[in-house]
């Protein structure tokens, strides 16, 4: 697989998201399937993987570092702070302070069998602590050996600014793909003018843009698409006709709709590393496979004509989340 850079890091074109193995997808895949699975996307490339302290909580991060382990020197790790004790992910547990993000810093190296975090991301904008206390604090773990980068996940252009002024931003971990397109009016500016890398998270709607997804698709109790606006059988209905346009496209290119939507976020700049996510093996090696899909100037026009007129329907989280997006 071809490597693209952020920041100073280099990691694979496509990286893995791995909350959903063991969090707010229903229930995950048995541990020996799930390090099975991490394992088979190293052997496709893949070197790029993410977690959080609060995926799980904690034990997202310790299985990723066990399915890792054996190979931690050709991967780099993504791993979030910002949660207090942690979690639930709600507005009032929301911590960053400086003891708080070293504190977290330690658990994480454990869990995740390793002497270094490769990416350190806060994963929420606390509005009760400066952003460049935030960055101080991790450039702290960065001089101490314990960091290797830092970054921001659902920050504003402005919070952007001031973090990078205090230590470096190698990446952004954002919501982006081709139902949810807001980055395009600052944040992907902004990254552009900074140097900072782009991860896109949900890059497939959140399962929704692969077509597996109809109106009656029932999800597992503990899911957290039973809460999200965009997911009501109504918005579902209505945002079916998204998936179709984008499906014919898919056909058009002998692919399938996951792999148009990868492509198509792959070939907006170099710099952006989408980490889809998976608990099927088929799955997996469909969504790599799309790292070989080139669409060019043309392609791109056509899928952004084809797709103009369709207005997404309902929120990406209930209002509460959707607070904590730092916008």
């Amino acid at each position: 697989m071809q490597t693209r850079r952020l920041g100073g890091l280099e990691v694979s074109a496509l990286g893995l998201g791995c909350m959903g193995l063991s969090f707010a997808y229903g229930p995950g895949p048995e541990r020996a399937e799930a390090i099975r699975l991490i394992r088979h996307a190293v052997d496709l490339g893949v070197t790029f993987f993410d977690t959080a302290e609060v995926y799980g909580p904690l034990t997202n991060e310790d299985l990723v570092g066990e399915a890792l382990e054996p190979v931690r020197e050709r991967v780099v790790i993504a791993t979030k702070f910002g949660f207090s004790p942690p979690g639930p992910v709600a507005p009032e547990n929301l911590n960053s302070r400086p003891e708080h993000i070293k504190a977290v810093a330690e658990a994480s190296l454990k869990r995740l069998r390793t002497e270094v975090i490769d990416l350190f991301y806060q994963h929420r904008v606390d509005p009760k602590v400066p952003i460049e206390d935030v960055a101080g604090a991790v450039k702290d773990l960065i001089q101490a050996g314990k960091v290797r980068a830092f970054g921001l996940s659902e920050a504003g252009a402005e919070t952007i600014r001031r973090a990078h002024a205090v230590q470096p931003v190698a990446a952004l971990q954002s919501e982006y793909s081709l139902w949810w397109r807001e980055p395009e009016a600052e944040i992907l500016p902004t990254l552009a003018e900074l140097g900072i890398g782009f991860v896109p998270f949900s890059p497939l709607g959140k399962g929704f843009l692969t077509g597996a997804i109809g109106e009656g698709t029932a999800f597992a109790a503990n899911d957290f698409r039973n809460i999200s606006p965009r997911f009501t059988p109504q918005a579902r209905r209505a945002n079916q006709a998204l998936v179709e346009r984008i499906a014919a496209i898919a056909a058009a290119k002998t692919a399938t709709p996951a792999q148009i939507a990868l492509a198509w976020l792959l070939a907006q700049a170099p710099w952006i590393v989408p980490i889809p996510g998976t608990t099927k093996t088929h799955r997996l090696d469909e969504n790599i496979a799309a790292a070989r899909i080139e669409l060019d100037a043309g392609d791109l026009q056509a899928i952004d004509a084809a797709l103009a007129d369709i207005a997404v329907e309902g929120d990406r989280y209930p209002p509460a989340m959707e607070a904590m997006t730092g916008r």
